[in-house]
């Protein structure tokens, strides 16, 4: 259902102009007319229509400025498709149609009624992309321009002007202020930490001197479950020589292959015993295992070491060349898939702790607002108890790694404890601050907006509640507002009932 934000009446001492796209029409025995323009903005799921045009009356042709604004998230002016316009009531009333827009986003349209009373005026929008119908209700015609004049009110709100043409060349969007559930808020920091199970270890299997594979991968390089990153060679060592070890292991179990080979014969000739019989066994079985150790991923150019996850490195421990014990620790892979949120919250918070749901937090490399419910983020555990050198109780987080998320970076925390209903909150991306002061620009009519100062509560880094300074249903300014500051700061603000 359309919702209309506001129905403002025009009047000189702000609306400098208005009459100059309405004063033709096809009677010229009115006269010089004193009627000023009627302003709509209304809004759809889809679209904003602001429109401006004189009051409505019989034989004569009112000429409409019909604004479109495609909403989204950024507001942007439409630029082609048909507008329609109709007047409908109990009498049948002339319609009109336009098949592009004059300019982006501003139609031309005109209607010549031919009855008087009131009427729903009907916009209808059809382009390449949606169609969508506007409806205006309780528009009235007017038997003559006195009457219609003599039926205005006058309306003084002062308002700043910043024109649709200004709107669609910044990014700008509003957004309808609610009343909506809202969490009580720790605000607190944290870091970002590889989830459990999620990051491996590589560690060396042998001593000697490391060498990176024909790859050589970087830190930060994609891998794959099973690739080379690493091979371990003798190097020339005189002992500990990986290289000599094979040769070793190669040589004791083919002796005692052998060994074993014949004892088989000679158990079943009974020329040897039992216990001489199992000792070369076990002496085979040794010797195989030893070799088999060794043997896995060798080649002629060294022990291969490769990583059993897919992911990418996080961190290279050793240098190419470096002399490595046995588990001494290479290098580190990480899938990425599960990231650890882990968030230090002071002591006087922790009666609050058992109440926490999620989380908001903002990481120190961009200014985006992740949410843990939109990260498939699972509250994992807090602190029950601390040590005489904390003052801090870890809570912990788990969430799903999106590729936007650095593990080990640090982030501001917003923990979500109680929920509040009915609560009148806007986007925090609405504020301005001024001196310790916090505003935002509220939009009042079409192209009219008012500087708001607010009294603020609670935020979550999305959202801010609203104490004074906003009534639930106005419109406030989520982006551009900035640029709406700068043009009141220009002094070169238009008029507000410009010609477009």
């Amino acid at each position: 259902m359309n919702k209309v934000l506001i129905l403002f009446t025009c009047i000189t001492t702000i609306f400098v102009g208005c009459k100059s796209d309405n004063q033709e029409d096809n009677n010229s025995n009115h006269g010089h007319s004193h009627i000023e323009p009627l302003a709509y903005t209304i809004y759809s799921d889809k679209s904003e229509l602001f429109v401006e045009f004189e009051p409505l009356v019989i034989g004569k042709t009112t000429k409409f400025a019909a604004h479109f604004t495609k909403l989204g998230e950024n507001f942007v002016a439409i630029e082609e498709g048909t507008v329609s316009i109709h007047l409908i009531g109990k009498k049948d009333q002339p319609t009109y149609n336009a098949s592009n827009p004059s300019s982006p986003g501003i139609f031309r349209l005109k209607l010549k009624p031919i009855n008087t009373g009131n009427y729903k005026l009907v916009f209808h929008i059809v382009t390449k992309a949606f169609s969508d119908t506007i409806t205006i209700d309780d528009v009235k015609v007017y038997s003559d321009e006195e009457t219609a004049e003599a039926s205005q009110k006058k309306n003084t709100v002062e308002e700043i002007v910043y024109l649709k043409e200004q709107a669609w060349k910044v990014e700008f969007a509003n957004a309808e202020v609610t009343k909506q559930p809202f969490a009580e808020i720790i605000k607190t920091t944290g870091h970002i930490l590889t989830a459990q199970g999620d990051e491996v270890i590589i560690t060396a299997k042998n001593k000697g001197i490391v060498t990176f594979g024909n790859n050589k991968k970087q830190v930060g390089s994609a891998v794959n479950s099973g690739e080379t990153l690493f091979i371990i060679t003798g190097g020339g060592l005189t002992e500990d020589n990986i290289d000599n070890d094979f040769i070793d292991a190669k040589a004791s179990f083919e002796k005692s292959k052998a060994d074993y080979e014949r004892a088989q014969k000679l158990i079943n000739e009974k020329i040897i015993s039992q216990k001489e019989y199992q000792e070369i066994e076990v002496q085979y079985k040794n010797t195989q295992a030893k070799y088999n150790t060794i043997a896995k991923n060798y080649s002629s150019n060294g022990k291969k070491i490769s990583t059993p996850l897919t992911g990418f490195i996080k961190n290279i421990l050793v240098s190419e060349g470096q002399y490595v014990e046995i588990g001494q620790p290479i290098a580190s892979v990480s899938q990425n898939r599960r990231l650890m949120l882990k968030a230090e919250v002071p002591q006087k918070h922790y009666s609050k702790l058992k109440s926490i749901s999620s989380a908001n937090f903002i990481t120190a490399y961009d200014d985006r607002v992740y949410d843990t419910d939109s990260l498939n983020g699972q509250f994992i555990s807090y602190g029950k108890s601390t040590d005489e050198h904390a003052f801090y109780i870890p809570v912990t987080f788990e969430i799903d790694n999106k590729g936007d998320i650095i593990p080990g970076s640090f982030i501001e925390i917003f923990l979500k404890t109680n929920v509040i209903n009915d609560v009148l909150t806007i986007p925090f991306s609405a504020l301005l601050e001024e001196q310790g002061h916090y505003y935002a620009f509220v939009q009042t009519s079409g192209e009219g907006f008012q500087k708001r100062e607010l009294k603020i509560g609670a935020n979550d880094g999305m959202n801010v509640q609203i104490l004074s300074g906003i009534n639930e249903n106005e419109r406030v300014v989520t982006k551009g507002a900035y640029q709406i500051k700068l043009a009141t700061m220009s002094g070169k603000m238009p008029a507000h009932g410009h010609e477009h």
